[in-house]
């Protein structure tokens, strides 16, 4: 019988520790998110330290603790994508063998066509983009023109910009579900997404309103496996929409940022369940990784390890705690893309042993074996469980 009564995985959005040997793949180079942001007079994370970051292989900076108080393990991604649809799938059992499609020339022209008809709008822009420099260069034309700005990026994502004020959120919304209905099959892009705006040319803002409708996963995962014995399975933050809702008995919705990520975390801590609470804090992708702030990630980064301190003071004798990430965005890369390494999996707790060094393994799938077998759930998946090796 396990142990374990509570799972928190936490995702550090990003928050790579390395080069995987096939990033020329992936158009990728030297990258380490992590020796980044390390190098930075902004970072410190004693805790994330003390648990063992620094001591996983080939992280290849920061200072090693003697004694860790966790197992920890560097985990390459076995899926054809560098994205968080892709790499959260992952972490949650699928291998997605083929990559999600991406349009680095815009979306065909037939298929515009047939979203156009089906919004009964003009489409915009229909280019890669930044999401901020779009509504600048297309807000004055999307409000002349009552049309729809519909980008994309190096993601496997469509996304749709309009104003507040010429398409009502539930509006862009209901374009949004339309177009996840077309893009099915071949267009099966990972997420579309709602990016409304508010303000006058040129001063946009984009507003928390943003929605992600993403593809129904592929396959089984954790929260498949653990909601047919019954047990919880909260999502904190994006979660509920990289799996479409899919097996998530409630979420917490989206962040304002990783603070408040981590306060609704630090809240879902005081309830008594049996099961898994999943959190994703993006603010290190998106406001940092994505716009190559490397002081600002690593001031992230210390906050983040602050509330650690306090969750980890917070724990129950039969919780564990895992932190990880779905693919890099190394803030010290050229270009603004996200970066294909290696991600971390810290694991702590009352009943996980100390200063094991787990090593590397093939797929971020483990974390999803792992949490299947603490709960005693069937998960089909090419990850293993790592239960015996890290058990007290």
């Amino acid at each position: 019988m396990s142990k374990f009564k509570r799972a928190f995985i936490i995702v550090l959005d990003s928050y790579g520790i390395g080069r995987e040997p096939d990033a020329p793949d992936f158009g990728d180079d030297v990258c380490n998110t992590l020796k980044s942001i390390a190098a930075s007079p902004k970072y410190d994370t004693p805790n994330m330290r003390k648990i063992g970051l620094f001591n996983i292989d080939g992280v290849g900076c920061g200072t090693p603790v003697d004694a860790p108080i966790g197992s920890f393990a560097r985990l390459r991604e076995l899926s054809r994508g560098k994205d968080t649809t892709t790499g959260h799938w992952e972490i949650a059992g699928i291998v997605s063998e083929r990559p999600m499609p991406t349009y680095p020339n815009g979306f065909p022209a037939d298929l515009i066509a047939r979203l156009e008809e089906a919004f009964g709008r003009k489409i915009l822009c229909n280019k890669p983009y930044s999401g901020t420099q779009v509504i600048k260069d297309y807000g004055r034309e999307q409000k002349e023109t009552g049309g729809l700005i519909v980008y994309t990026s190096a993601d496997s994502v469509f996304q749709i910009a309009a104003h507040e004020d010429d398409v009502p959120v539930e509006q862009l919304y209901d374009y949004c579900r339309t177009a996840r209905k077309i893009l099915q099959g071949e267009h099966g892009v990972g997420r579309v997404i709602a990016r409304p705006y508010t303000g006058e040319y040129p001063n946009y803002t984009r507003t928390p309103r943003r929605h992600d409708f993403s593809l129904d996963p592929t396959g089984d995962t954790m929260m498949d496996a653990l909601q047919r014995k019954g047990l919880a399975t909260i999502g904190v933050g994006k979660i509920s929409d990289i799996f479409a809702g899919r097996s998530i008995s409630r979420s917490l919705g989206i962040n304002k940022d990783n603070v408040d990520g981590m306060e609704k975390t630090l809240r879902v801590m005081d309830e008594d369940f049996e099961g898994l609470c999943f959190v994703n804090l993006v603010d290190f992708d998106m406001q940092y990784g994505h716009r190559r702030n490397i002081d600002g990630y690593a001031e992230a980064a210390t906050v983040f390890d602050r509330q650690l301190g306090e969750f980890m003071s917070k724990m129950r004798e039969d919780d564990v705690l895992m932190i990880t990430a779905d693919h890099g965005c190394d803030p010290g890369a050229p270009g603004t893309d996200h970066t294909r390494e290696y991600v971390p999996l810290l694991i702590y707790g009352q009943h996980v042993r100390a200063g094991v060094n787990l090593g590397t393994y093939p797929t971020f799938a483990m974390i999803g074996a792992t949490i299947s077998d603490m709960f005693g759930c069937d998960l089909k998946t090419k990850g293993e469980s790592l239960l015996p090796r890290i058990t007290k």
